[in-house]
């Protein structure tokens, strides 16, 4: 992703585009969610106990943050890389990850992996939402 984002900024200088990628690590999502609950469910155990027991297993030897990300957690760069604070800001690759860096594909859950994210906004004229 950081190729692919550097690449395209690079490809369009001047042009008031910028391009950006996002990667987010492990998040706590509606499928951890499920999986989690189901997994209590059938070790008859609280739904805490057992996203402890989750985050303790896939996440506790990699993660800095131990803990999953939340989706607003994710969402706040995505949002500055929209803004105008971040106009001068392209080419680049932000890792949200909560210090995982071995990898952006992480098994927690039925759905596997994670998916990067490009984000091209205009530098002068960004969207209200992007």
């Amino acid at each position: 992703m950081l190729a692919a984002s550097r690449g395209i900024a690079e490809s369009i200088p001047g042009t008031g585009v910028t391009v950006n990628a996002v990667l987010p690590g492990p998040r706590l999502r509606e499928g951890v969610s499920a999986f989690v609950e189901s997994l209590a469910k059938d070790r008859g155990v609280s739904v805490k106990e057992m996203e402890a027991e989750v985050i303790n297993k896939t996440l506790r030897p990699s993660s800095l943050i131990k803990r999953w990300a939340t989706l607003e957690e994710v969402a706040n760069p995505v949002v500055y890389l929209c803004s105008e604070a971040a106009s001068a800001t392209t080419g680049a690759a932000l890792r949200v990850d909560g210090g995982v860096v071995r990898s952006i594909a992480y098994p927690i859950g039925p759905r596997q992996g994670t998916v990067a994210s490009l984000i091209v906004t205009p530098a002068r004229r960004r969207p209200a939402s992007c």
